[in-house]
C-alpha cells in the first residue's frame, strides 16, 4: 500500500484520504492482548456507574431510606424526575458537583469531578450508555493515551463554560465530555470526507444534525446545562483538529500517523496547559 505514495505526488486526494481512514480504522487490528480492548472507555463507564451508585443511595439515605427496598425505591422515584430535591443536591455538591462559590473559595479539584458525577438513573443511563457505543469506536481510532486526553480535556472545558456563563446552576454529568468526543469525530470525518461517499457530506450533516437535535432538546428540558455541552464540543474540534488520526506519506516513503502523540506531545502538554490557564482565568474574572 506504501507504494500507493510517490515522490511528486500523483496519487490524488482522495486516495490519500482514502488510505489515512482505512488506517484508522485498522489500526487497533495490529495490537496484541490488552491493547486491543477499549479498556479506557470501560474503565470510564465502570467507575462513573459505581460512583453514581454510591451517591445515590447516599441519597436515599438522606432522603429517610432505611432498608434496601427503600433505597431502591428512592431511585426508581428519582429516575426521571430531579426538581425540588435538595437532599440530591446536597449529595452532589457534598461529592464534588460544579458549585462556583465553593470553586472559587479554592476547591478547583471541581472542575474535573462533576464529569464523573450524575443526577439519577436516566441521566447516567443515557451518558454512560452514548459514551460506550461512541467511546469504544473512538478509542480504537485514536489509541488509549489520545482518547483519555481528549475525554478529561473537553469534560473540564465543559465545566469551565458552565461555570462562566452558569454561574448559579449546580451542575454534574459527563455529557460535556462525551460532545467533546462527537466534536472530535466530526473533524475526523471531515479530514476524511473524500473516503466517504458524496465527499462525506450526507455523514457531515448527519452528525450536524445529531448535535442540533442533541443541543436542541437541551434547550426544553429544564436541568441541561448547554453551556457545558457546547464547550465540550467547540474544544472537541480544535483537539479532533490538532490530535485524531492523520495518515501521510513520510521522508522514507512510509505511511505515518502525523497526529500520534509521540509526535505532538509538546502540543498535548500546551493543551493541558492552556486548559489549566482557562480555569485560571475564569476563576479571576468570575472571583473579582
Amino acid at each position: 500500500m506504501e507504494q500507493i505514495y510517490t515522490a511528486n505526488d500523483r496519487v490524488s486526494r482522495k486516495q490519500r484520504s482514502e488510505i489515512s481512514y482505512e488506517r484508522a480504522l485498522n489500526r487497533f487490528r495490529t495490537l496484541h492482548g490488552v491493547a486491543r480492548v477499549s479498556w479506557a472507555t470501560w474503565i470510564i463507564v465502570i467507575g462513573t456507574i459505581l460512583f453514581w451508585c454510591f451517591t445515590a443511595y447516599q441519597v436515599a439515605l438522606a432522603s429517610g431510606a432505611q432498608t434496601f427496598p427503600d433505597v431502591l425505591g428512592n431511585i426508581w422515584n428519582n429516575a426521571v424526575n430531579i426538581q425540588n430535591n435538595d437532599a440530591l443536591t446536597n449529595v452532589l455538591v457534598t461529592y464534588g458537583a460544579k458549585e462556583n462559590d465553593l470553586i472559587i473559595q479554592g476547591q478547583y479539584w471541581r472542575f474535573i469531578t462533576p464529569v464523573f458525577l450524575h443526577a439519577n438513573l436516566l441521566h447516567v443511563g443515557l451518558n454512560m450508555l452514548n459514551l460506550l457505543v461512541l467511546g469504544v469506536v473512538l478509542e480504537r481510532l485514536m489509541g488509549h493515551l489520545r482518547f483519555i486526553l481528549v475525554y478529561f480535556v473537553t469534560g473540564m472545558v465543559s465545566i469551565i463554560a458552565s461555570f462562566y456563563f452558569m454561574p448559579s446552576e449546580v451542575s454534574v454529568g459527563a455529557s460535556g465530555a462525551i460532545f467533546g468526543l462527537v466534536g472530535a469525530y466530526s473533524v475526523f470525518v471531515l479530514m476524511h470526507r473524500r473516503a466517504f461517499r458524496h465527499e462525506g457530506i450526507p455523514a457531515l450533516l448527519w452528525l450536524v444534525f445529531i448535535i442540533g437535535l442533541n443541543l436542541g432538546i437541551g434547550l426544553i428540558i429544564p436541568n441541561v446545562d448547554n453551556f457545558a455541552h457546547l464547550g465540550g464540543l467547540l474544544s472537541g474540534c480544535l483537539l479532533g483538529w490538532w490530535f485524531m488520526p492523520l495518515y501521510r506519506l513520510s521522508a522514507n516513503q512510509a505511511i505515518i500517523d502525523v497526529h500520534s502523540l509521540t509526535r505532538r506531545w509538546p502540543l498535548a502538554l500546551l493543551t493541558i496547559v492552556g486548559t489549566l490557564i482557562l480555569a485560571s482565568v475564569a476563576i479571576y474574572v468570575m472571583g473579582g
